[in-house]
C-alpha cells in the first residue's frame, strides 16, 4: 500500500479497499460531519456508481479528516448504518464522498431496501441487480445491465397491472439470471443456490456463465480499492472549508455556513434553524424575505441576503471587538488583529460572539431595507450591488438609530452612491467591507471621508458606454432618475412604489431601437443608458418604435384608451426624465444624446458630492460590452422591445 506523504504537508494518500471502508462505516469509525443536510442520490447515479466498481473504474477519491483536533464537527453515522455506530466516537470524518459511499453502504452492505428518487424526482424504495448475461455481453453497457426494483421485488408495467419481472425468491432470481447487489460482498450462500437451480450435466454451462461473473464482475467489488485523502487532525478550519469548496461535487456544495452549522452543533446550538426556522417559528431567512414586501407579493429587497452574509456581518463586530480589546492591551501596528468578515473569520466565529450580535445584526439588516427603499430601489433585480447591502446592514447596526439624522443619513446616502457610482463592490468585496465597517461610523463622528467616498472617480464618459442592465452603475442611474421624482410620460405619476408595482416598470429606450437602426444608429450609442429610462410597460406599447416626435403627437392627442395630454404638461413629464423637450421634439438625436448625458452627469455627481473626471485621458482597455449585451438580451425583463 502506498503511502505519499509530502514534506510539510498535512495529508496522506493511501488506496483502501471499499468493503473496509464500507464496514468502518456500519460500525461507526467513519462518520459524517452533521451539517444537518442530507442528500438523497437519484437511482440512475446509484446506477451509474455500481456498474463503474463492477468494471473496476474509479469513482473518485473520498477525503477524510481525522477527529481530535481544532475543526470540532457534530459526527453523525452514515445513513441507515447499524446502531452500535451511533455510539462510537468516530475516528475519521468523510468531507468528500458522502453520497457514494453512502449510497455504496446501502446497496452492498446494508441488507435493506435503498430511498432514493427517480429522474422525475419521486421518492422510491429499490432494490438492485445486475443482470448477469448482459453484464457479460461485451456489446452491452454495463448501466443497462443494473436494474432497480420496487421493494417487493416485482417489476409491473401497464399501471401496475402486468408483471415483467418477479424477483421476490431466490429461486426467481436464479431463474431470471439476476443477481443481488446486497450480495456483491459475499456471493457463497447465492452461489450454491444458484447451482442448486441450474443442476446435472444439462445446466454444466449455466453454472460455468456464474463462474466467468464471479470472476470479471463480483470480484472487482471485493478487490477494488478507493484513494483515501486523509487530512490530519492539525489541519486549519479554512483549509478543510477550501477543500469543501474545491472537491464537494456530491449535492450542493458546502460552504462557511455549513462548517460554522456543524462545529455550533457540537456545542448543542442549531444555526440552521435559526436562520430556516422550523414549523413553530419563521427563520431569520423568511423574515428578511418579508421585510417591506412589495405589493405583487415578490420577495422583499433584502430576500437575497444569504447566511454567510449574516454571519459575515456578525464576525465584523466580533473581529472589530478583538481590536479594541488588543489596542486597550497597548498593543499597535501588526500586533493588532484585522477587523474582517473573510471566510477565516466566519469559521473562527466563537458561539457566544454569534449570539451577542445576532439581533443587533439583523436589526442593521431591516433598516438596510428601508434605506434601499429610500434610493428608490424597490426589487432585487434593480439592486446595484448585492454584496454593499452587508456593510450597509452592519454600518447601520452599529450605529443605531442615529442613522435617522439628516446629516448622517446625507452621509451613509454619499457613500453608498460612491460605492455604486465608483462600480467597487463588484469584485474582491472582503476587504472594502471591512473598511467601510469601520470607516463609515468614523466619519459619520466627524472623522475623515471613508475612502470609498474619497477615492472615487467617475468618468463622465462612462454614461456612453453603459449599456449592461445588469451593471451596478446602470442601475444606480435608473434610481436616482426615480429619486428625483420622474413621472411616467403617459400617466404622469412618480415611480413610487405604488406605480411601481402596480405598472411594471422598467428602462426604455427614448429614441426607440427601431428608429435607431433605420436611422443608421449603431446600438453601441443607442443602447447607453442616456437613451434609456424607466416607463411603464403600457407607456412602453404606446411609443412603440416611432421617432419621438410621432409619440409625442400621440400622446398628445391621446385614444380611447388615454386622455389627450397637455403640451406643457408633458413637456414637464419629459423634464423629470432629464430630457429636454425641444430637442425630441424634433427628433435631434446627437444633439439629445449630448444634452442629456450633462444631465445625467449633474445627478451623479449630485449623488456622489463630487465632480466627474472630463479630461481626455482614456481608461485602460477597450469596453466588452458588445459580447455582454448579446449574452444579456435574455436576462432582460419581459417586455416589448422598445
Amino acid at each position: 500500500m502506498q503511502n505519499d506523504h509530502m514534506p510539510g504537508s498535512t495529508f496522506q494518500t493511501n488506496p483502501h479497499r471499499l468493503k473496509t471502508l464500507l464496514e468502518d462505516c456500519h460500525r461507526g469509525a467513519i462518520q459524517l460531519p452533521d451539517f444537518q443536510r442530507s442528500w438523497v442520490w437519484d437511482e440512475d447515479r446509484i446506477r451509474s456508481l455500481i456498474a463503474s466498481i463492477s468494471r473496476a473504474f474509479p469513482v473518485g477519491a473520498l477525503m477524510t479528516l481525522d477527529t481530535g483536533g481544532d475543526v470540532n464537527f457534530k459526527p453523525r453515522p452514515v445513513e441507515g448504518a447499524a446502531t452500535e455506530g451511533r455510539i462510537v466516537s468516530p475516528h475519521s470524518l468523510l468531507l468528500d464522498g458522502q453520497q457514494r459511499m453512502t449510497s455504496l453502504y446501502q446497496v452492498t452492505l446494508r441488507g435493506k431496501v435503498v430511498e432514493t428518487v427517480t429522474p422525475k424526482n419521486k421518492k422510491v424504495k429499490r432494490w438492485f441487480y445486475i443482470d448477469i448475461r448482459k453484464a457479460l455481453d461485451v456489446m452491452c453497457d454495463r448501466e443497462e445491465a443494473i436494474i432497480g426494483v420496487p421493494e417487493d421485488r416485482v417489476l409491473r408495467t401497464d399501471f401496475g397491472r402486468e408483471v415483467v419481472l418477479d424477483l421476490s425468491t431466490p429461486e426467481k432470481e436464479y431463474a431470471a439470471w439476476m443477481y443481488p447487489v446486497s450480495q456483491v460482498f459475499e456471493w457463497d450462500d447465492w452461489q450454491d443456490g444458484f447451482g442448486d437451480y441450474w443442476s446435472g450435466e444439462i445446466h454444466a454451462e449455466a453454472r460455468s456463465t456464474f463462474r466467468e461473473f464471479r470472476r470479471t464482475v463480483l470480484e472487482n467489488f471485493k478487490d477494488y480499492q478507493v484513494p483515501v485523502i486523509a487530512l490530519d487532525r492539525n489541519t486549519t478550519k479554512e483549509a478543510v472549508c477550501v477543500v469543501f469548496e474545491k472537491v464537494n461535487t456530491g449535492g450542493k456544495p458546502l460552504d462557511a455556513f455549513e462548517l460554522v452549522t456543524a462545529m455550533y452543533a457540537a456545542d448543542g446550538h442549531e444555526l440552521r434553524k435559526d436562520w430556516y426556522g422550523d414549523n413553530a417559528h419563521k427563520g431569520r431567512h423568511q423574515r428578511f424575505i418579508d421585510t417591506l414586501r412589495l405589493a405583487d407579493a415578490s420577495p422583499g429587497i433584502i430576500a437575497n441576503v444569504s447566511n454567510t452574509d449574516f454571519l459575515q456581518a456578525v464576525s465584523l463586530f466580533y473581529t472589530l471587538d478583538r481590536r479594541l480589546d488588543a489596542e486597550r492591551a497597548g498593543k499597535t501596528g501588526k500586533e493588532l488583529p484585522a477587523v474582517t468578515g473573510n471566510r477565516q473569520a466566519l469559521l473562527n466565529l466563537p458561539l457566544e460572539a454569534y449570539k451577542k450580535y445576532e439581533k443587533q445584526v439583523e436589526k442593521g439588516f431591516l433598516q438596510a431595507a428601508k434605506f434601499l427603499h429610500m434610493q428608490h430601489i424597490y426589487r432585487i433585480f434593480d439592486l446595484p450591488y448585492q454584496s454593499q447591502v452587508v456593510p450597509l446592514a452592519a454600518i447601520l447596526a452599529k450605529i443605531g438609530d442615529a442613522w435617522e439624522h439628516d446629516t448622517h443619513r446625507a452621509k451613509l446616502v454619499r457613500w453608498y452612491w460612491n460605492g455604486v457610482f465608483g462600480e467597487l463592490y463588484g469584485s474582491a468585496v472582503e476587504s472594502r467591507i471591512a473598511r467601510d465597517f469601520v470607516e463609515v461610523p468614523r466619519w459619520l463622528q466627524g472623522g475623515p471621508e471613508p475612502s470609498t467616498v474619497s477615492e472615487t472617480i467617475f468618468r463622465s464618459d462612462r454614461l456612453k458606454t453603459m449599456r449592461m442592465r445588469l451593471s451596478a452603475a446602470y442601475k444606480g442611474v435608473n434610481a436616482l432618475l426615480m429619486k428625483e421624482g420622474a413621472q411616467d410620460f403617459r400617466s404622469g405619476q412618480a415611480f413610487d412604489h405604488t406605480v411601481f408595482f402596480g405598472e411594471n416598470v422598467d428602462i426604455h429606450h427614448i429614441f426607440p431601437q427601431d428608429w435607431c437602426k433605420k436611422n443608421g444608429i449603431e446600438p453601441a450609442v443607442f443602447d447607453s443608458i442616456i437613451n434609456k429610462t424607466p416607463l411603464s410597460f403600457r407607456t412602453n406599447r404606446i411609443i412603440g418604435g416611432a421617432a419621438p416626435s410621432g409619440y409625442i403627437a400621440r400622446l398628445e392627442t391621446g385614444d380611447d384608451q388615454t386622455p389627450p395630454i397637455d403640451a406643457k404638461r408633458l413637456d414637464g413629464y419629459l423634464r423629470s426624465h432629464l430630457i429636454d423637450p425641444a430637442l425630441i421634439r424634433r427628433d435631434d438625436f446627437e444633439g439629445f444624446m449630448e444634452d442629456r448625458q450633462q444631465r445625467l452627469l449633474g445627478l451623479i455627481e449630485q449623488a456622489m458630492g463630487k465632480n466627474a473626471y472630463a479630461g481626455e485621458e482614456r481608461e485602460e482597455g477597450i469596453d466588452a460590452g458588445e459580447d455582454a449585451d448579446a449574452i444579456e438580451t435574455g436576462m432582460v425583463m419581459a417586455g416589448p422591445a422598445s
